[in-house]
């Protein structure tokens, strides 16, 4: 069987989640190695949460990290599509409406209502909360005056649900490739909805219907579906399919352990490019969570990656995400970057705001002092806007010792020390304290780039008038 592998995001969020990111790096991984496909079906079924624009942004981050699908709603493949599942409700009914012919599922007429009573009851007595089952053994009377029935009620204009008809005895079994065998017993597993009253699958049935129509190989998914999972393989055998192979992923944490979410850091990868981390920076630092690299390094490419990866060294301990860690490592492949990329980078993200021959010229003063892209304006904004705020109160007497001695001086490095120290001793002052008054006065700050060179790029009428002024 040809490798295929998914993600299945829901566009009810501002991006594509961070977690989702990572999902994706591994399942773009592991289609690569095998010379698959990595394919994005857009889980659009729940309609109250939807979130304008988003499928939009997703695909678009997935396309700036550098792991665009293969397959998708923008590239579809006849044979597989549609990739929005909205687009694939009669498939969802057809296979629903199967399973009940077939005695795997059943219409289901309960109200909301008794639902919620049913609920509270099992709270209040403390079990698990499941259907009770009361509409799984209806059977049709001879005549309507046999009592309640579900299917006549159907055929009245009632609202319905199909459920899923677990086995009452027995256990259901697969194999993970990053955790063993895992066995659920039948009895635990709740006769859950398949097919929502709107005509709208839940997760369950959609995926499965999905993933065997898409001919997908390799469900590698996050841990919180492993409880789904017995359902989908349950599903898989009553409808005759052939199973894929299933990969539960750790969850990311945060540094303190709890599950990455919004309420704590930024988890969509949009803030991630809005602060100026690199997309390949991003992959790596993920490619580091829950796998690591045989050879115990921390920097590699996303081809690198492919070559060495195997989901049995996956480790199910959970990894903790830290943007301080993402951050040095961003400081990493912006040292090691090439220039030209790098220079082009930076264009891009303050949108072609600053000339590509400054950047070139400022860039060697200060690539070692980043670490995001985003910190260029902080450390280098004065070479291309005046200060307009100074970090601590200027001396005059300094300044103008300064700027008479560099008023008559060369512009170039070793001709400005030896005059701003000759200036500094015939007045009486300490050298370093001249420096730090012309670095202030220049530049706004007391800590920058080298401050000589910084002055050979302003040039002398830029740091005059500054001095001036």
């Amino acid at each position: 069987m040809a490798v295929r592998t998914r993600i299945a995001p829901s566009p009810t969020g501002d991006d594509l989640h961070i977690g989702n990111a990572y999902t994706a790096l591994i399942n773009f991984v592991v289609a690569k190695k095998n010379k698959g496909q990595f394919i994005v079906r857009i889980e659009d079924t729940d309609r109250t949460r939807l979130v304008k624009g988003s499928e939009e942004r997703i695909l678009a981050s997935l396309a700036w990290l550098g792991i665009p699908p293969d397959e998708g709603p923008d590239n579809p493949n006849k044979s597989y599509g549609p990739y929005r599942q909205s687009e694939r409700l009669t498939l969802y009914k057809k296979y629903a409406e199967k399973l009940v012919a077939e005695g795997h599922a059943y219409y289901c007429v309960c109200t909301p209502d008794r639902l919620e009573k049913m609920r509270k009851d099992q709270q209040a007595k403390k079990l698990p909360p499941m259907y009770d089952g009361r509409c799984r053994e209806l059977k049709i009377p001879a005549s309507p005056a046999g009592g309640e029935n579900s299917k006549l009620k159907i055929k009245d204009g009632a609202k319905y649900v199909i459920r899923l008809k677990v086995p009452r005895e027995g256990t259901t079994s697969f194999q993970d490739l990053i955790r063993g065998d895992i066995s659920f017993e039948n009895k635990l597993i709740d006769d859950t909805v398949i097919l929502k009253s709107d005509g709208y699958p839940t997760y369950h049935l959609g995926v499965v219907v999905d993933d065997h129509h898409m001919e997908i190989s390799h469900i590698i998914r996050g841990e919180e579906w492993i409880s789904s999972t017995p359902k989908h393989v349950l599903l898989y055998k009553f409808l005759g399919w052939e199973m894929p192979k299933f990969a539960h992923m750790p969850l990311l944490r945060n540094p303190d352990k709890s599950k990455l979410s919004k309420r704590k850091n930024p988890v969509w990868v949009s803030w991630y490019r809005e602060q100026g981390f690199l997309p390949e920076a991003i992959l790596n630092y993920l490619g580091t969570m829950a796998w690591a690299f045989p050879d115990g390094r921390d920097i590699f490419s996303p081809d690198e990656m492919i070559g060495a990866f195997d989901l049995a060294r996956v480790r199910t301990t959970a990894p903790v995400f830290d943007v301080e860690k993402l951050r040095w490592m961003n400081g990493e492949y912006i040292r090691k970057a090439q220039s030209a990329k790098l220079k082009g980078q930076i264009e891009e993200f303050y949108s072609k705001r600053y000339p590509i021959r400054v950047i070139e010229k400022v860039l060697p003063l200060i690539r070692e002092r980043m670490k995001t892209i985003a910190e260029f304006e902080a450390l280098a904004g004065f070479f291309f806007s005046r200060p307009i705020e100074y970090e601590r109160p200027l001396n005059a007497e300094p300044l103008k010792t300064v700027r008479d001695v560099l008023t008559a001086c060369e512009w170039n490095h070793d001709a400005m020390e030896k005059a701003i120290r000759e200036g500094a001793e015939k007045a009486g002052m300490k050298a370093k304290d001249v420096f730090m008054e012309l670095r202030v006065a220049v530049t706004g700050k007391t800590v920058g780039p080298p401050l000589l060179e910084s002055l050979e790029i302003l040039g002398s009428e830029e740091t005059l008038y500054r001095l001036n002024r």
